[in-house]
């Protein structure tokens, strides 16, 4: 079960340097939730067209417009504050990972996220928490072979490319399992994509200041109220079968939404996916679940699918 979490700053903000210090806390929040590695990626707001692709397993580098982070262990191991902070402070976007491997090993940085995936254009750089049937996926959309062994790098070829909510949304509704994602578009490095899709959190809030964040837990966002001066106007879990666009200026806001009904494997209800909620969070969560349920073979009537109870 892994952790999510990102900052989408308002060019408007008065003290960048909050901002940041709530990033940094949000990854170490983010710990609990996988170690087996950790990633950021910092994008500078420069527009990307056309790139090459880019190493997937390198543990720093910088490309046109984006500089990707990553490493094996804890976010605390990964997290450099001497050489990343001052980028952090006037990066527009950052993306934040941490991972508990489900495939691909975990000694492979390869496997880590944030991943550069390449795709029409410049690609995506992005990252998942959860775990899906890459395979019944590669297979629908003809994607190629990936270059790691994860399903997300999977879910990332299909939605590199696609800019439309009627299109993300075609892909969102083919994933079987457990997901929550976040990509941006190199090509358009002002603006952040939302999802969740069946089971895995996301959570999402809105600072005093209009910065936006994004989180797999609810709490962590009281832990950065209670230990820095960001002070949060608004925060919400969304709903499974949600997707969002969010445009940075002139303030962060929504400039495209979808609803879908996401699906899941009857062994993905799992206790783990609520991995650091307190029970409050965990159950107002469970009871909005509205996924169905994947049953191969249960009949023609059904066509393989069941609402979750």
């Amino acid at each position: 079960m892994c952790g999510l979490f990102g900052l989408l700053r308002s060019p408007s903000a008065a003290h960048p340097e909050w901002a940041s210090d709530a990033f940094v806390l949000l990854g170490m929040l983010a710990e609990e939730r996988g170690d087996d590695s950790s990633g950021v990626a910092l994008f500078t707001g420069r527009a990307v067209t056309s790139a090459a692709p880019v190493p997937p397993d390198a543990a720093d580098i910088s490309v046109d417009g984006c500089r990707i982070v990553k490493g094996r262990g804890r976010f605390g191991r990964v997290w450099r504050s001497d050489l990343l902070l001052a980028l952090l402070d006037v990066a527009p976007v950052a993306v934040g990972h941490t991972r508990h491997a489900t495939q691909g090993s975990p000694a492979d940085l390869a496997n880590a996220a944030p991943l550069a995936v390449s795709g029409p254009g410049a690609g995506i750089v992005a990252a998942h928490n959860g775990d899906v049937a890459a395979g019944a996926l590669r297979r629908r959309f003809a994607l190629p072979p990936g270059l790691g062994g994860t399903d997300s790098e999977a879910i990332f070829q299909a939605l590199a490319g696609r800019t439309d909510p009627v299109s993300i949304s075609e892909v969102l509704r083919a994933l079987v399992g457990r997901a929550a994602l976040t990509w941006v578009e190199r090509a358009r490095p002002d603006r952040v994509h939302l999802a969740r899709a069946a089971l895995s959190p996301l959570a999402v809030a809105v600072d005093t200041e209009q910065n936006m964040y994004w989180a797999s837990n609810p709490r962590w966002f009281r832990e950065v109220r209670a230990n820095t001066r960001v002070r949060f106007a608004s925060a919400v879990m969304l709903r499974e079968g949600t997707y969002l666009e969010i445009a940075r200026r002139p303030q962060p806001r929504i400039v495209a939404r979808a609803e879908f009904v996401p699906t899941a494997r009857p062994a993905d209800l799992d206790e783990r996916v609520w991995a650091g909620f307190t029970p409050a969070d965990r159950d107002r969560d469970r009871a909005q679940l509205r996924h169905v349920l994947h049953r191969p073979g249960v009949g023609h009537d059904t066509g393989g699918f069941a609402t979750v109870a």
